[in-house]
């Protein structure tokens, strides 16, 4: 059986000054920049030897 968590609302003052610090950072919010993170993080596969 699943258990109910108690979720805390969001504190706004916070969340505005996450905001306002990933834009400062230059966060980008489109799709491309999420691919570009993503590769970066990520290691390429690699073919394996035979």
């Amino acid at each position: 059986m699943a258990r109910k968590t108690d979720m805390k609302s969001d504190d706004p003052e916070q969340s505005k000054r996450f905001i306002d610090a990933a834009k400062a950072a230059g966060a980008d919010e489109t799709e491309e920049g999420a691919d570009k993170a993503f590769k970066k993080v990520v290691p390429k596969v690699r073919p394996a030897k035979r």
